[in-house]
């Protein structure tokens, strides 16, 4: 690592509580050795490593294999293909890649698990056997590909994720792993993720579930099903990854590229943890924080990576393991008690360099018929709209080149906000939805749907 600002230096009780629950998870998990990074203000913080091995530990830059943390990478070059106008998230597979039997289902249900396809591939299991044996997607879909209708329930595909990849080659005319190496990792300065393993790197294990005895595990290469799960990385690059994943890097994707990626587009699977799925990314609540990651696994590895957008932290954690060690948990664990151990500290309040005239006869209170609502002007220049009391529902509108806000997240998400004016100009109401909004409650001088009584507000006589 390099020197850090003083402010994101952690404190030593907080790097033992890292290193402890490092070292019970590399000794209860009976791993020969896991390694792990945490993040925090986009900088690598604090890195740990433990081994069975006597002697110095594997660093942040040893490769393990990362399973399924590669289809967040993939999703990546999807969404960069869709911002470059080459696609539409709501296209059907057919229009860019035809022949597949499978054309009818949308780029963004395969995305976000949403397609209907089966979890795994027909035959032999693809990650312990040569992918000759899946030399087309024919192969790699079977004769009966679908496990229900498309759009009806998340369902974890490793074979969508294939798709995906064949799909990015397709419309880049390059296989997968380059346009990944020249379009991600080089402008992210990821040099030592890659597609095949590069020296210094771990080598897979099993180890026996009822005895101290291990022995080593195939090394295969995926073929087709690379951009499920093929990639080898380390922790340095994955927790520059994260930082990337939270902000976004114009080189690659934009800010409001990777928020949507990070934005539920799937239910979780009925009796799974998880919170949702996003676009490539699993979405979890953990100890009241909403965090964002994947999961990985192959035989011989296991791989965790969370990131927590409030607290601003994201964890890795790398381990060569077939199993018993819950990679994924354990960084979750490790964004924990950074958050909780050192709170983020607010960025000093500024206010509006340009404030805009216009908006700001927008803020202040309004009444949705009885309920009161606050509206503010944000630093970011967006609107937000508030309960007063906890019922209501709250959002944050951008403004549009119309004039009008458009909803950014939640109920009105898509939905537009218009200031409805007076011939003075003056804004009258506000109308969100169909729903108006008044200055004052059922304000007779507006057209609340309905009308308003003429007698006015009364008590009881």
């Amino acid at each position: 690592m390099t020197d850090m600002p003083e402010d994101l230096a952690l404190l030593p009780a907080t790097r033992r509580s890292l290193l402890h629950r490092i070292a019970v998870a590399q000794a209860e998990g009976r791993s020969p050795s896991l390694t792990a990074a945490v993040a925090r203000g986009g900088e690598i913080v604090w890195e740990g490593s433990r081994t069975m091995m006597p002697g110095h530990g594997p660093d942040g830059d040893v490769q393990y294999r990362i399973g399924s943390i590669t289809k967040t990478f993939t999703a990546v070059l999807v969404l960069r293909l869709r911002d470059e106008g080459l696609l539409d998230l709501g296209d059907p597979l057919e229009k860019h890649l035809p022949g597949t039997g499978v054309g009818e289902v949308t780029i963004a249900q395969l995305l976000s698990h949403m397609a209907g396809l089966g979890a795994e591939t027909p035959g032999e299991w693809w990650e312990r056997t040569p992918a000759e044996l899946r030399p087309d997607l024919a192969d790699v879909l079977g004769t009966q590909p679908f496990r229900q209708a498309p759009g009806r329930r998340h369902h974890y595909s490793n074979p969508g994720y294939t798709l995906l990849g064949s799909l990015v080659e397709a419309v880049r005319g390059r296989p997968w792993a380059e346009v990944l190496r020249a379009e991600v990792l080089e402008p992210l300065g990821l040099d030592r993720t890659s597609a095949q393993p590069e020296q210094p790197h771990a080598g897979g294990w099993a180890v026996h579930p009822w005895a101290d005895v291990m022995m080593p595990e195939p090394a295969e290469d995926l073929g087709l099903m690379a951009a499920a799960g093929q990639l080898w990385s380390t922790t340095r690059d994955l927790a520059r990854f994260a930082v990337f994943l939270m902000r976004g890097d114009d080189r690659v994707l934009g800010a409001e590229s990777v928020r949507e990626m990070r934005t539920a587009a799937s239910p979780p699977e009925p009796g799974i943890a998880e919170a949702g799925y996003g676009l490539g990314l699993q979405l979890l609540e953990s100890g009241g924080r909403k965090l964002a990651g994947h999961s990985g696994s192959l035989p011989g590895f296991v791989a965790g990576l969370w990131f927590g957008e409030a607290d601003d932290v994201a964890a890795v954690v790398l381990a060569n393991c077939t199993s018993g060690l819950p990679a994924s948990t354990v960084a979750a664990d490790l964004v924990r008690l950074v958050a909780e151990a050192e709170p983020r500290i607010p960025e000093p309040w500024r206010p509006f360099r340009e404030a805009d005239p216009v908006a700001l006869d927008l803020v202040g209170p309004w009444y949705w018929g009885t309920t009161p609502f606050v509206l503010r002007l944000t630093a970011d220049g967006l609107l937000e709209l508030s309960p007063v009391s906890a019922m209501g529902r709250a959002a944050r509108f951008r403004a549009a080149a119309d004039g009008t806000w458009t909803g950014l997240a939640g109920y009105y998400a898509g939905e537009s906000l218009r200031a409805v004016r007076r011939p003075d100009g003056t804004v009258g109401h506000l109308d969100l939805c169909s729903f108006v909004f008044t200055r004052q409650p059922y304000d007779p001088d507006a057209p609340v749907p309905g009308g308003v009584d003429p007698e006015g507000w009364r008590g009881i006589g």
